[in-house]
């Protein structure tokens, strides 16, 4: 297999410019992430209220995800994201200048998690659904996905390292500041960009009766709603482990600040494997055995890291966990937009979301009051055991699944183009 076919979406230049923007923007992103952190906790130093921060915004992303989906639905894509990224553009100057000023306060930067909470419940399902129009040949689309997840661990990689570097130097809003800036490379491209529009959504129904739809397509068909409940398991009580890792890396392997990044940057590895490994491939045929493999990666890895008292072995398995977490999200992301019908993207989509945003936080409270009672390291392997099942319970619906990929790979605009014996 050649080099380009793992970078083929990039063929499709409105993708070109997409992925450069958010490229860029995405960095800043992660800087503003690290730098929140450790400015909540200059200001309280207090881990509790770093919890409540992060719960505060993710919740509300959670609760208004299905509103978001219908109205994103009723709006030009392009137009809408636009609108989106200013919006996070001035949320992250606002925490600068309140920042930089001397004048920021908890409750300031409560009020800016929550906005972008909001606006992350339209900007996701907005830029999910969005993805399809930017590439050229839908057979480009598992690509486009993977490649941007790709961009997304590589930022995840550089940013927070990079704010480390600025907030030791010149304080936290600079990082803040430099976010602000960020979001310019992502308006500017989507203002470049030009596509076929998809015309918004008329419909004479009302908010609750798009929302009762939307909900009865992703319950009513099989093989969204398996996708959907396996991803909401995984969010659930896989996503959450690194909030035990300071405790694994202390009281288990008897290390420090050093253990927990090493374990951070082994798990970082697993994900930059799982996005190369999902960018080479050739069709969304087959995928539904690639779901079932990583998350049994992701909860083999954890019960295994649970129960690991050695560094080396513990290294291994945080790149396990990173491969499985990664390539579950991934993969669900890919079948979803595979298999849903074009007037029913966003909605379908922002159930995607809300699977990640109520049971990453949801799952964040569990497993540190199991890890309070249990201890980090029991907890930790009976997370493991969760998702093992989810994975065992997928096993149990791979004919439906794989019968709707091969319908999806087979329809004019999604074409199976990979040879059988291709097929991972």
């Amino acid at each position: 297999m050649s080099a380009g076919h793992a970078w083929r979406a990039l063929r499709s230049a409105n993708f070109r410019l997409f992925f450069a923007g958010q490229g860029i923007s995405v960095m800043g992103t992660w800087m503003t992430r690290l730098a929140a952190t450790w400015l909540v906790y200059r200001l309280t130093h207090s881990v509790w209220m770093l919890g409540v921060i992060g719960f505060a915004g993710q919740i509300v992303s959670f609760a208004i995800g299905p509103f978001a989906g219908v109205w994103v639905e009723r709006m030009e894509r392009r137009r809408m994201l636009v609108v989106t990224q200013a919006a996070a553009c001035l949320h992250a100057l606002t925490l600068a200048v309140l920042t930089l000023t001397g004048a920021v306060r908890l409750w300031h930067v409560l009020a800016l998690t929550v906005l972008q909470g909001i606006i992350n419940a339209f900007d996701m399902p907005g830029r999910q659904s969005f993805l399809v129009q930017l590439v050229e040949d839908r057979d480009d689309l598992s690509n486009a996905i993977a490649l941007n997840s790709l961009m997304n661990n590589g930022a995840r990689l550089v940013g927070p390292a990079l704010a480390g570097l600025v907030v030791a130097a010149v304080g936290e809003g600079w990082c803040f500041l430099a976010d602000g800036v960020s979001y310019l490379a992502v308006i500017a491209s989507l203002l470049v960009i030009r596509t076929r529009p998809v015309a918004p959504r008329a419909s004479e129904a009302t908010l609750w009766q798009e929302m009762r739809e939307g909900w009865e397509y992703v319950s009513g068909v099989a093989p969204i709603r398996t996708v959907l409940v396996l991803f909401a398991l995984l969010s659930l009580m896989g996503t959450p482990f690194s909030v035990v890792l300071p405790a694994i890396a202390t009281g288990v392997l008897h290390g420090g600040p050093q253990t927990l990044g090493w374990l951070g940057a082994a798990a970082g590895v697993g994900t930059m494997a799982a996005t190369a490994l999902l960018a080479a491939r050739h069709s969304v045929v087959g995928l539904e055995r690639s779901l079932v493999s990583a998350s049994l990666s992701l909860g083999g890895g954890l019960a295994l890291l649970g129960m690991s008292r050695w560094l080396v072995v513990s290294l291994a398995m945080m790149v396990v966990v990173g491969f499985g977490l990664m390539q579950t999200a991934a993969v669900c992301n890919t079948v979803l937009q595979a298999l849903v019908t074009e007037d029913k993207r966003a909605r379908v989509m922002s159930y995607y979301t809300m699977a990640f945003f109520g049971g990453a936080p949801i799952g964040s409270l569990l497993l540190g009051a199991a890890a309070e009672r249990l201890g980090a390291a029991p907890a930790i392997v009976v997370s493991g055991i969760c998702c093992t099942a989810g994975a065992v319970w997928m096993g149990a619906h791979l004919r439906g699944l794989r019968a709707a990929l091969h319908a999806a790979a087979a329809r004019p605009e999604m074409p199976a183009s990979v040879p059988a014996d291709e097929v991972a």
